[in-house]
């Protein structure tokens, strides 16, 4: 995971001098690696995180090492006031928002009918409560701007669906449905809004915990990198996808093709 989240592994650039960034849950595994992509690219990266203090600060060390500008935000997304003072704190600090990756989510497993109201409430609370509060409070901004983008990430499991995992695939689904309605309704106001949607990865789940998926099926005979989900997600946010948005694009060695 090492390389994962280093920025030396990322191509440079400075694509994205100027902009700046908000990256949900960016402070471990895809999002670790997306806050490195962007500020690789010349982004100013707000990193936000929860809980992981630490691996955010970590984050936040190796960018600004390589000479870029990040901060960490604390803020449960699940929390509307919360999203609120985030939004507001970035704004004060860096002037604007012109990315926002909406990648927070939460993980769980449960059988359908052991699935508590609780439980449910929790994960729809930050993967779409919460892409919603972010998407409202930071389009302001990207108006005020002249335009912007706005990646979401999906999961396989959308449109796929997944045993044990029946809220996971409701709540993404439901992410693409907000990505495709935000990208039809702001495209004359140049923002973009696109999904990313990746396959089985080689993540870690848990503090010294990583989760070993079966790459049993990938025709690419691997797991993923985090690195190669970032890479499109930089893509996306970047003047090269200036005329791609309402697009779902799967980053999974080829395990779901569409």
């Amino acid at each position: 995971m090492a390389a994962a989240t280093s920025m030396g592994s990322i191509n440079p650039g400075n694509e994205l001098a100027g902009k700046v960034a908000l990256v949900t849950g960016g402070a471990r595994n895809i999002g670790a690696a997306t806050s490195l992509a962007l500020a690789q690219g010349g982004a100013i990266v707000a990193v936000n995180t929860r809980k992981s203090r630490g691996d955010a600060d970590r984050i936040v060390a190796e960018i600004r090492a390589n000479g870029g500008q990040a901060e960490v935000f604390m803020a449960d997304i699940a929390d509307a006031r919360a999203v609120k003072r985030m939004v507001g704190d970035v704004i004060d600090r860096f002037g604007k928002v012109d990315i926002l990756v909406l990648n927070a989510s939460v993980r769980k497993e449960t059988p359908f009918l052991e699935i508590s109201e609780d439980e449910w409430r929790g994960i729809m609370a930050i993967s779409l409560d919460g892409s919603f509060r972010l998407a409202q409070a930071c389009i302001p901004s990207m108006l005020q701007a002249g335009g912007g983008s706005i990646v979401t990430l999906g999961g396989t499991q959308a449109l796929s669906g997944a045993k044990r995992r029946v809220h996971g695939s409701v709540a993404k689904h439901g992410m693409l449905g907000l990505t495709r309605a935000l990208a039809r309704e702001f495209a004359e106001h140049n923002i973009r809004v696109n999904c990313v949607s990746p396959g089985r990865m080689d993540t870690v789940r848990a503090p010294g915990r990583t989760v070993r998926a079966d790459a049993a099926g990938i025709p690419m005979a691997r797991l993923g990198d985090a690195r190669e989900v970032a890479d499109v997600v930089r893509f996306l946010c970047g003047p090269g996808a200036s005329y791609v948005t309402g697009q779902l694009l799967y980053a999974n060695g080829g395990l779901v093709m569409y």
